[in-house]
C-alpha cells in the first residue's frame, strides 16, 4: 500500500511541478548551452519573437515573455511570480514523497525490484523492447513483478532522472551558485542546468506515455487494479472503477488551483509563500556570494529587463551625465546624506566580475564597480530599529512598462543582505561609466539574489523598520504588482 499511495501522489505533485514549470518558462522560452545568452544562438526557441542583438529599435528582455493558456501552465496568463510559487511549494512535497518511498524501498527488500544487479539487464532490456515492437508481450523476470524493461526503466526514472532534476534545480538557484560558483560549473552553467532541467521534464513526460500506454497493453483493468489495490483481483470492477476516480481527481484539482490563482493572486502569494519563503530566507542568509569571474568570461552582449526612465527630470540629468544628480539616504539613521556621483565614488570603489540572474531565467556575465553599501551603512548609521534598506527608482512603471501596472519601481532587501560583501551600489559596468539601460547613474547589485532585487536608476534610500507600509506593503513593485517572493536566493 505504501507504494500505491505513493505513487499517487507522485502523480498529482508531478502534474502540478510541470503545469507551474510550464508557467515558468513562459517567462523565457528559449535555451541555451552557454550564460551569456546571446540572442539568436538558442538552441531551442519555444516562441516565434525574434529578437537580435543588434536591433533596429530597443527592445527588453520582458517582450520575450509569452502568456500560455492556463489549461497546461499554472496559473498562465503572465504570472510568473505565482507559478514560481507553486512550483516550489510542490517541489517540497514531491522530495518529502520520494523520500518516504525511497527509505519503505530499501527497508522493506524492495530495492531489489528495482536496482539492477547485472549489466546483462542492458542487452536483457534491449531484446524486452524488441519484443514490445513485434506486438508481443514478455514475461517478467523469475521471482520479480517486472521485465528487463521495465526494471531498467523504473531505476532510471528513480535514481537517476529525479536525483538528476533535484541536482539541476539547485544549480539554478542564484545563492547556491553565488556562494559555490563549481557547482554551477558541473553542469555548464546556469543555462546548462536549466537545459537539463527541461529535457529532464520531457523525459517524465515521455516516460509517462509509454508507462501508461504498456499498462493499456499489459490489461488495463487488472493493471491499473494493481496500482489502485496494491495486489491482484479477481474482481477488476472495483480496481477500475476506483483508479478512474483518483485519476479524474488528480486532473480535477488542477482546475480549482488554475481559477484561484488567476482571481485570488495576493491570496495565494501568501498561503504558498508560506512554505516557500522561509527556505529561501535561510538560503540567502547562510550563503554569501564570493564569485570572481574572469575578464574572458564577460558576455559581449547584456541584455536590458525594463526600459529607463521617462521622467523629465532623469532625461534632463541623462543629459548632464548626471552632474546635478544627488542620492538621498534617509529614515531611521542618525546621519542623513545627500550624496551626488562623486560623493559616491569618493567613499571608495570596490569591483567584481560576476553572473547575473534574472528570474525570467536568462543569465549574464559582466564587471561591476561601485560602493559597497555596508559603507553607506557605516556612512548613515542606522538606528537601533532599522531592519530594512528600501531602493526607490526614478522609474515610474506605469509609462515603461504598463499592462495595467502603475507606480515607482522600489526593491527592498534586509541590512543583513546589504552587508554582504557582494552588495554595492554600482556606478560602473565593465570597466565603464554605468549605461543608462542598465541603470544610470546608480543601480543596486546583490549577487546572491534574483535580478530583479536590484533596482536600478536608483533616487533615494530609506531605512525602515519594515516595509509593510511601502507601496502595498510588499517589499518591491514587482512583489506588490506581479506577486513575486520578497526573498530571491533561488
Amino acid at each position: 500500500m505504501w507504494v500505491v499511495v505513493t505513487h499517487w501522489l507522485n502523480v498529482l505533485f508531478m502534474i502540478m511541478m510541470a503545469r507551474s514549470g510550464i508557467e515558468i518558462l513562459s517567462a523565457f522560452p528559449k535555451f541555451y548551452w552557454r550564460d551569456d545568452c546571446p540572442p539568436g544562438r538558442e538552441w531551442l526557441r519555444l516562441s516565434k519573437k525574434v529578437f537580435s542583438s543588434e536591433p533596429r529599435r530597443p527592445w527588453s528582455s520582458l517582450d520575450e515573455e509569452e502568456s500560455w493558456n492556463p489549461v497546461i501552465a499554472l496559473p498562465g496568463r503572465k504570472n510568473l511570480g505565482l507559478g514560481r510559487h507553486w512550483h516550489f511549494m510542490t517541489l517540497q512535497f514531491w522530495i518529502a514523497t520520494g523520500a518516504v518511498y525511497v527509505a519503505m524501498v530499501f527497508a522493506t527488500g524492495y530495492w531489489h525490484y528495482l536496482i539492477p544487479d547485472h549489466w546483462s539487464i542492458i542487452p536483457d532490456a534491449i531484446r524486452q523492447i524488441g519484443t514490445y515492437l513485434h506486438f508481443e508481450l514478455g514475461q517478467p523476470i523469475a521471482g520479480q513483478p517486472f521485465n528487463p524493461a521495465q526494471k531498467l526503466m523504473y531505476f532510471t526514472v528513480i535514481f537517476v532522472v529525479s536525483p538528476l532534476m533535484i541536482l539541476a534545480g539547485a544549480a539554478m538557484s542564484p545563492a547556491v551558485i553565488g556562494r559555490f560558483p563549481w557547482y554551477g560549473k558541473l553542469f555548464g552553467g546556469k543555462q546548462g542546468a536549466r537545459s537539463v532541467h527541461f529535457l529532464g521534464m520531457c523525459f517524465f513526460g515521455m516516460f509517462v506515455v509509454v508507462h501508461v500506454l504498456m499498462v493499456i497493453l499489459h490489461g488495463l483493468p487488472s493493471q491499473l487494479t494493481r496500482i489502485v489495490l496494491g495486489s491482484g483481483q479477481k474482481d477488476t470492477t472495483l480496481g477500475l472503477a476506483l483508479g478512474l476516480t483518483i485519476l479524474f481527481v488528480i486532473f480535477a484539482i488542477q482546475v480549482p488551483l488554475s481559477i484561484v490563482s488567476l482571481r485570488r493572486r495576493r491570496l495565494v502569494q501568501h498561503l504558498t509563500g508560506l512554505m516557500v519563503d522561509p527556505p529561501q530566507r535561510v538560503l540567502s542568509r547562510s550563503f554569501s556570494s564570493r564569485q570572481q569571474y574572469t575578464d574572458a568570461d564577460i558576455s559581449p552582449y547584456h541584455r536590458v529587463n525594463g526600459y529607463p526612465p521617462t521622467d523629465p527630470a532623469y532625461e534632463e540629468m541623462a543629459r548632464h551625465e548626471f552632474r546635478d544628480y544627488r542620492l538621498d539616504v534617509g529614515g531611521l539613521v542618525k546621519h542623513p546624506v545627500s550624496l551626488s556621483v562623486a560623493d559616491l565614488r569618493a567613499l571608495g570603489t570596490v569591483a567584481y566580475i560576476a553572473k547575473h540572474n534574472c528570474i525570467q531565467g536568462w543569465t549574464s556575465i559582466g564587471k561591476w564597480g561601485g560602493i559597497p553599501v555596508s559603507t553607506i551603512i557605516d556612512l548613515v548609521e542606522p538606528e537601533d530599529e532599522a531592519k530594512v534598506a528600501v531602493f526607490y527608482a526614478f522609474d515610474d512603471k506605469g509609462l515603461t512598462e504598463a499592462e495595467g501596472r502603475y507606480g515607482h519601481f522600489y526593491g527592498s532587501i534586509p541590512l543583513w543582505l546589504a552587508s554582504k560583501p557582494q552588495t554595492i551600489l554600482a556606478v560602473d559596468m565593465n570597466g565603464g561609466p554605468l549605461p543608462i539601460e542598465h541603470g544610470a547613474p546608480v543601480r543596486l547589485r546583490c549577487e546572491s539574489q534574483l535580478g530583479f532585487k536590484m533596482v536600478k536608476w536608483v533616487r533615494a534610500i530609506e531605512f525602515v523598520a519594515d516595509y509593510s507600509h511601502v507601496g502595498m506593503g510588499q517589499g518591491g513593485w514587482r512583489e506588490d504588482q506581479q506577486f513575486y517572493s520578497n526573498s530571491a536566493g533561488i
